[in-house]
């Protein structure tokens, strides 16, 4: 396709879907968390099962930040190519929907075709068997996502076990670069020329690609959780050294160990999306024209309180804030830059499970100076002075004989990140029932 029909398509597209705007973001009729009944509405294709009125609540199943613009994807970003994101669910449900974003994408982004369905075994561009369902958005196959923006799709009915890989893929004919993606995935994920979008076989998806593209959530309509939990974090949050593909990262235990728990005494129904973000600060942000990582309390409102039904929240902020600051960082400055985080939460009645900052002696960087603000910083919210709740990460996974670095054995070896067996240690030492309840009365 030359550039000029190309351009011609996108035109006509945009005409169309401007009739339509009203209603993309109208989705389906849905209790995302004030009562039980949600109707499940969509296109009714052969290849999008909609369905009647059905009962649940939405949750998150899975969820990852937009974190910054694919390198080499400027301007064209993946015309004419079909991105297979694979998943892991943190809840089951009898619907989904997904969001899509263009963060920091600089034209729209076309989609003329999305799927959904649940993949055939772990780690596999192949769907089930009869899982394959075409999405649509406001009752439309294809939708433009604005530059900067994100769109959320109509529910489909599909049956969504919890603890499975879940394939979502779209298709998109048209230049729109760059991408919107998250980098450090630790999933494989795939692509195909052309738009293989409904294909159930693995066969055409011939490339490999550790990132997330353009998805940013998938929710699904739950009869066994009742909430989400969502995990702001930075790189020890998003898992950068957990096993690619096994689902190691802390958030992934917390999770398995909430559905384990649930209803048993104070422990709620809560599924668990992971919003951390390599590199991370509290306060600053990266670089670009849309700055890559943005800082913590710039995407609070986006990552945090817009995902579906959340009910709680946990930090795990700060360390790249010591780390990362050219200059001696004030200790003050990132507990109160967390407490702005906190406020905002407490404004939206959600409670606030915070974590203490883990050691890093060893790592680059390190200096006592740095250690010296750590230990500062740790002392204000081990003193209640910052969360509602505290998760005490740096007691659990520190050294007893040397608490400025990490023990051995829970240590990737980077001396900053943690091993598989630190992840689960962090899961492990969260008390659950700290996730109950709503913010303090006091604001």
């Amino acid at each position: 396709m030359t550039k000029r029909h190309g351009y011609a398509l996108l035109a006509a597209v945009l005409a169309v879907v401007v009739t339509l705007c009203a209603a993309i973001y109208l989705g389906v009729a849905a209790d995302d968390g004030n009562g039980a009944r949600a109707d499940v509405a969509g296109g009714r294709t052969s290849h999008n099962a909609a369905a009647p009125a059905s009962t649940g609540t939405w949750v998150g199943a899975w969820s990852a930040s937009p974190a910054g613009a694919e390198p080499g994807t400027e301007p064209s970003g993946l015309a004419g190519r079909s991105v297979r994101n694979v998943v892991h669910t943190a809840a089951g449900g009898t619907a989904a929907r997904i969001t899509l974003s263009n963060l920091y994408g600089r034209q729209p982004l076309v989609v003329t075709h999305a799927t959904i369905a649940v993949a055939a075994t772990a780690n596999n561009a192949a769907a089930a068997v009869d899982t394959m369902r075409r999405l649509t958005f406001g009752g439309a196959t294809t939708v433009v996502v604005p530059s900067g923006g994100q769109v959320k799709s109509d529910a489909v009915r599909v049956r969504v076990p919890h603890g499975v890989d879940v394939l979502v893929t779209t298709y998109s004919p048209t230049p729109s670069g760059p991408v919107t993606y998250h980098p450090r995935a630790r999933q494989i994920s795939y692509v195909a020329d052309g738009d293989r979008t409904e294909d159930v076989s693995a066969v055409p998806y011939t490339e490999q690609s550790p990132y997330w593209r353009y998805l940013t959530a998938v929710d699904v309509l739950s009869n066994e959780a009742t909430g989400t939990v969502a995990v702001l974090g930075d790189s020890l949050t998003d898992g950068v050294t957990s096993t690619v593909g096994a689902n190691r990262r802390w958030t992934d235990v917390l999770s398995e160990r909430l559905r384990a728990s649930a209803g048993s005494g104070t422990t709620p129904r809560y599924s668990v999306v992971n919003q951390g973000i390599s590199g991370n600060r509290v306060l600053a942000t990266g670089f670009g024209r849309r700055a890559d990582s943005p800082s913590g309390l710039s995407r609070f409102g986006r990552d945090v309180l817009d995902r579906t039904n959340v009910r709680a929240v946990v930090i795990d902020l700060g360390v790249n804030d010591i780390l990362r600051n050219p200059n001696q960082v004030d200790p003050r400055t990132v507990t109160d830059g967390l407490r702005t985080l906190v406020r905002q939460a407490h404004a939206h009645g959600l409670r606030v499970v915070g974590a203490t900052l883990m050691p890093f002696q060893g790592y680059r960087g390190y200096t006592d100076a740095r250690e010296a603000v750590r230990q500062t910083v740790n002392a204000e919210i081990r003193a209640g002075r910052v969360y509602d709740a505290v998760v005490d990460f740096d007691r659990a996974l520190r050294d007893p004989y040397n608490p400025r670095r990490l023990r051995t054995d829970y240590d990737s070896g980077d001396h900053l990140h943690p091993s598989d067996k630190g992840f689960r240690r962090m899961a492990d030492v969260f008390d659950l029932k700290d996730l109950k309840g709503s913010a303090p009365a006091d604001l």
